[in-house]
């Protein structure tokens, strides 16, 4: 597996930020709440002073439908995971976990066992700023890998993961930041661990049409479509985190299935508008929609 495939904390602190804003909104009025965000954002003293509304005011500068796009990715994902592991799931692995706190905030069965994959230097972050006692602690294992020397298979199975064990496996905001080959060495590791078990997994991936047809990644009538991908793009890149893989829906759909994952879902912000913004009356218009990332859903072929 390649070295390079969860090295950075920029874009875990950026999902974070945008997490904290989402929960300064109030109750009713928010699609998610993180209460463990502001611990990793550089500055959420100042994001909480100026508010929820005014933070995605400022979003909306930089890209509408930039801030409900990874709060939809957050809440569709919180959702798979709150659906799936009562019903005789038994293991949470959650690859390249960076800041993702799901494993103290989300209402989780007592008996479910919780692996967070990463380097290990993140890791020791992430626990550094985490509160002494925290929800759930005593069900997560932090298995750290150094993937010069180490393979992923191995790392989880010395640190008690089990083959034989049905899992949800989470694979968030990775894809476009390592090479396809990295990410099919990855899927390859997962087959082999869940050839015995009923495998879930989530994965997210960047439409190639960025690079081709950018229109095409927004809603009708975004304003400077093309202009805001290369600016996305770019800014990525300035922090030393470029996007290198970029995947049509055929291609993904074919990757999975050559390592043994049928796809059964495959959603952007344009599918969950509905379902997340509409009902506390903020529906996105359909020029501020913001689709270039897809949510995907497959299950192993046992």
């Amino acid at each position: 597996m390649s070295n390079s495939i969860f090295r950075k904390d920029g874009t875990a602190q950026g999902v974070a930020k945008q997490r904290l804003i989402e929960s300064l909104a109030k109750p009713g009025k928010r699609v998610i709440y993180d209460p463990y965000a502001e611990k990793f954002v550089l500055g959420a003293g100042i994001i909480k002073l100026m508010g929820h509304k005014f933070s995605v005011w400022l979003s909306k500068k930089f890209a509408p439908g930039f801030h409900e796009h990874l709060i939809s990715r957050t809440r569709f994902i919180d959702d798979l995971i709150e659906k799936s592991t009562p019903d005789k799931v038994e293991q949470y692995v959650i690859l390249g976990a960076g800041y993702d706190s799901r494993a103290y905030r989300l209402k989780l069965p007592s008996g479910l066992k919780i692996f967070e994959v990463d380097q290990p230097e993140v890791q020791e972050r992430k626990r550094s700023k985490l509160p002494d006692e925290i929800h759930n602690a005593e069900n997560v294992t932090y298995v750290s890998v150094d993937f010069n020397h180490q393979s992923l298979k191995e790392q989880l199975l010395n640190a008690g993961f089990d083959e034989s064990k049905s899992t949800v496996f989470t694979l968030e905001g990775v894809s476009q930041y390592i090479t396809r080959e990295a990410l099919n060495s990855t899927l390859n590791e997962l087959a082999v661990l869940t050839q015995n078990s009923n495998t879930t997994l989530f994965m997210s991936y960047v439409n190639s049409l960025l690079r081709e047809d950018p229109k095409a990644c927004f809603g009708k009538g975004y304003p400077n479509a093309a202009k805001r991908a290369k600016l996305i793009t770019y800014g990525s890149a300035k922090v030393g985190e470029p996007w290198i893989s970029l995947y049509s829906a055929e291609e993904i759909e074919d990757l999975l299935s050559q390592n043994r994952f049928s796809l059964t879902e495959n959603k952007t912000l344009a599918n969950l508008n509905s379902k997340y913004f509409t009902p506390i009356g903020r529906t996105i218009p359909e020029n501020h929609i913001f689709k270039i990332e897809h949510f995907v859903v497959a299950k192993s072929k046992v």
